[in-house]
């Protein structure tokens, strides 16, 4: 894509801070050697994944452009005989899913571009050296006062931003720092907007900001002249190493790094922070504070790359704080990016994982309190401290600084609302990327306690109990549906008719059970009087009611009858008197 061509309508700008996960799913042989299916997943959503398919010969090629870094990775060795026996391929698998974790969860490794290439082929295959070098041809046809000394490849992270070392051919003497790079996913500035900022940032005269000499932008890209500083950044500092070598050379596996004296830390932390203030006070968002953008000049600090957060581009520590949803401003992501760099002066290197709980040894108990107050679990959750307090913090505020005077950027009123409105779109999607970040962690979570053993044997023990408690109560049921239906029985005994009928055995038995029970408990209620016309004088006059109360043992008797349960009865010892006594 040329300097002045449009993006592609409908083109998405990839976020290239977003982590890629990779799993090997199959392996698959073939004629002469063993294919691997691997399913790539870019952020938490499975809906945004693909599969590669990689050999083993790819998995070492891969190696070999990553021994630069120092690192001893994890890849299995070479095996010449028996490479297609199936427990060996099964093994091999297994190491290599070891292997692509390795990389995937190291923070410098997994945003290489030989690693993004391996994983996704398709959005990283484009020659972004190359097409940065015809941009800078084009721009240098048009001013040829610039001359292109060499390029410096590698020396920083991002994949779409190259470097080149210029020099103006009036002072010949002098190094400038040429960037190009594409827009980034985060622009949310118009073109006009984006160009009055840059023409802003190109007027800045500030002791703490790194002067930007030239600025020209496109609707897909910027390039950038900056001066050329030798001593390099602040992390070069720390990690001691040249730097002009490739990034993975100098930061993943530091030899001699080594933290500052307080002093320098104090110093330093100070101007820093001022930086940091002035961009906010101005209406400025930066969100890109690291040590690699940092220079240190002469006992100076300045800022480098101010203008990326109008450019758009991720900040480097955006995978780690989109994970703590209480950064959710443009002022706590510099916070936040502030303790990163103040852990990486005071320990020489950056810290593992955020939040930190555990903070190592240090002669400075005034900067470990000051980290505690950022980076800590409490921090993290319940907020952290604001640049003013910061300053305002006894670490900081008795620092003396060459610079007393009240530094500020006079930004103009369209531009100022302007960069309003485009910090509040990043903060929206921030929010929503966190979001999306927290319920995925709660989806993980609940799966995982699911499936686990110790939530598997609980299920059963459950359903052990639930099953029997429902077989009880079913037995209950049928003991109890069974005594209402004998009760329902022994409740309505056999009436005589009133009327003369012909004798019968049925009705003798009758009339002796109603006589024989009539005198020891109350007879059944009598039944309705019978009509006027059969009456006879003849009958004998019905039998007496007993009044000894004895229809309320009835009642209760029924009721004891009715909610019988088998399962309430006890034992009883019995003794057996039916034997004869000789």
């Amino acid at each position: 894509m040329s300097f002045r061509e449009k993006p592609a309508p409908g083109r998405l700008l990839l976020d290239d801070t977003v982590p890629l996960t990779a799993v090997i799913e199959a392996s698959q042989n073939l004629q002469s050697h063993t294919e691997y299916i691997i399913r790539v997943q870019r952020g938490v959503s499975s809906d945004n994944s693909w599969q590669v398919i990689r050999r083993y010969s790819d998995f070492d090629v891969l190696n070999s452009s990553l021994m630069v870094c120092g690192i001893s990775l994890p890849l299995p060795p070479k095996k010449l005989i028996g490479n297609m026996d199936r427990e060996f391929i099964a093994e091999r698998q297994r190491g290599l899913q070891t292997y692509l974790d390795s990389i995937t969860q190291h923070p410098l490794l997994c945003s290489s571009l030989t690693v993004k290439k391996f994983l996704d082929p398709n959005n990283y295959s484009a020659n972004y050296t190359e097409i940065a070098l015809q941009q800078v041809s084009m721009f240098f046809r048009s001013d040829l006062k610039w001359e292109v000394l060499e390029p410096l490849r590698d020396i920083g992270w991002r994949i779409r931003k190259k470097y080149f070392l210029i020099k103006n051919k009036e002072q010949p003497k002098e190094r400038y720092l040429l960037s190009w790079m594409d827009l980034g996913p985060d622009k949310f500035l118009s073109d006009k907007d984006l160009q009055s900022a840059m023409k802003l940032f190109t007027s800045l005269s500030t002791p703490y900001l790194c002067p930007l000499l030239f600025s020209s932008t496109s609707e897909s890209s910027a390039l950038l002249i900056r001066p050329f500083s030798e001593r390099g950044s602040l992390r070069d500092h720390i990690c001691k190493v040249k730097p002009r070598e490739s990034y993975l050379k100098k930061y993943c596996n530091p030899k001699k790094s080594q933290g500052l004296e307080l002093p320098h830390i104090k110093l330093y932390g100070r101007q820093i922070l001022e930086a940091l203030k002035l961009l906010q006070d101005g209406g400025v968002f930066y969100g890109h504070l690291h040590t690699s953008n940092v220079i240190v000049d002469e006992g100076v600090c300045r800022l480098m790359d101010v203008e990326n957060g109008m450019l758009g581009v991720p900040s480097a520590l955006r995978p780690a704080f989109t994970q703590l949803r209480k950064i959710n401003t443009t002022e706590s992501i510099d916070v936040f990016c502030f303790g990163h760099l103040l852990y990486e002066m005071t320990y020489g290197r950056p810290p593992d994982s955020v939040p930190v709980d555990q903070f190592p040894d240090a002669p400075y108990t005034a900067v470990v309190s000051v980290l505690q107050s950022i980076l800590s679990t409490e921090a993290c959750k319940s907020g952290m401290p604001t640049l003013s307090q910061l300053i305002q913090s006894p670490l900081f505020s008795d620092v003396r600084l060459q610079h007393s005077e009240k530094l500020q950027i006079k930004v103009p009123s369209r531009l100022k609302e302007a960069l309003k409105t485009a910090k509040e779109s990043l903060e929206k999607r921030l929010h929503e990327e966190q979001r999306l970040l927290h319920q995925h962690r709660r989806l993980t979570r609940a799966q995982s306690h699911h499936g686990s053993e110790e939530e598997r044997k609980r299920r059963k023990i459950l359903a052990r109990k639930k099953s029997r408690q429902s077989a009880y109560e079913n037995e209950e049921d049928v003991s109890v549906r069974n005594n209402n239906n004998s009760g329902s029985g022994a409740s309505s005994p056999p009436t005589c008719p009133s009327s003369p009928t012909p004798p019968s055995t049925t009705g003798k038995a009758c009339s002796i059970l109603t006589v024989s029970l009539g005198s020891h408990a109350a007879p059944p209620p009598p039944p309705p009087p019978p009509p006027p016309a059969m009456l006879d004088s003849s009958s004998p006059p019905p039998l007496p009611q007993s009044s000894d109360g004895a229809g309320g043992g009835r009642a209760a008797l029924l009721s004891s009858i009715q909610t019988f349960s088998k399962g309430k009865l006890k034992k009883a010892d019995t003794v057996d008197r039916s034997q004869p006594v000789i």
